[in-house]
């Protein structure tokens, strides 16, 4: 009989030097792996192409502002569920999570700040609350902010960020578009300067309300800026569309846009439009 193999003592397993997890990320754009503290350094911009990434308001707030000068009001106002509206879930159940995952109230925080020490009235959309989308709470806010603007002198900023009227509200959200529209025809009657900072994405209510009417118009680099979607608009006209169609780029290069501004740039951008306009 053929002696039978000795048992082999079993091989330790192979120990396995992992990345730790958000170490490193692929961008969205490129494709490239970039380091996440480069990126946050940046802003968040990848640092290899350019691309600015969409971001919270209350991150957008500390890259704006002088520091500890943000004086937040209408902190009370809440969403409410006015058609009882059902999708995948109630709305009063979506806005509850919405709240817990971002801890803010609603798409859209105003308050007092100073920019580069100049006063001003600024209102930023969150794109992390349900698409910073505009129901009555979004619109009651800015109107706020328009108002206390008006009352009080100052320079309105609005960095707008939505994909457009919050359809779980229906024509509560819609009204929404004239209210705002009204408030910032009395600022302009008033004299007062109106700036408007549109980033990635900035679309359809929005688009078709306060986010088109400011005195000056910046943009960020590649944000999506426009009314119904390119797939939309493509279906309905049967045509193709245009290369780089409603990016600030192309809206630029057709009147739409005023200037197109690095992330990093606009703090010093926005102090040099409101001392150009006497504010």
């Amino acid at each position: 009989m053929a002696n039978e193999p000795l048992d082999q003592p079993e091989a330790a397993p192979e120990r396995r030097v992992g990345v730790p997890a958000g170490l490193w990320t692929r961008c969205q754009k490129c494709g490239q792996m970039v380091y996440e503290k480069e990126v946050l350094e940046a802003l968040n911009v990848c640092p290899e192409c350019g691309y600015h990434r969409r971001t919270d308001a209350r991150t957008r707030i500390r890259q704006l502002v002088d520091p500890e000068s943000f004086e937040e009001f209408a902190t009370d106002l809440e969403s409410v569920d006015p058609l009882s509206f059902k999708d995948r879930l109630p709305y009063r159940e979506r806005l509850r999570e919405e709240q817990e995952k971002t801890g803010e109230k609603d798409a859209v925080v105003v308050g007092r700040a100073f920019v580069r020490g100049r006063q001003v009235v600024l209102a930023v959309m969150n794109p992390t609350f349900i698409m910073a989308s505009m129901g009555a709470v979004v619109g009651e806010k800015i109107t706020r902010a328009i108002e206390k603007a008006t009352d009080e002198n100052l320079p309105l900023i609005v960095v707008t960020s939505s994909g457009g009227a919050r359809m779980q509200e229906g024509m509560v959200s819609l009204v929404q578009m004239a209210k705002t529209s009204a408030a910032l025809a009395r600022l302009h009657d008033a004299g007062g300067l109106y700036i408007v900072v549109a980033t990635d994405p900035t679309t359809a209510g929005v688009a078709a309300s306060f986010a088109c009417l400011g005195d000056v118009i910046l943009a960020e680099p590649g944000a999506m800026i426009g009314f119904a979607g390119p797939r939309v608009i493509a279906n309905t006209i049967k045509a193709e569309l245009p290369e780089g169609f409603q990016t600030a780029e192309f809206m630029l290069e057709h009147g739409f846009v005023d200037r197109i501004v690095a992330r990093a740039d606009l703090r010093k951008e926005l102090a040099r439009v409101i001392d150009f306009c006497g504010k």
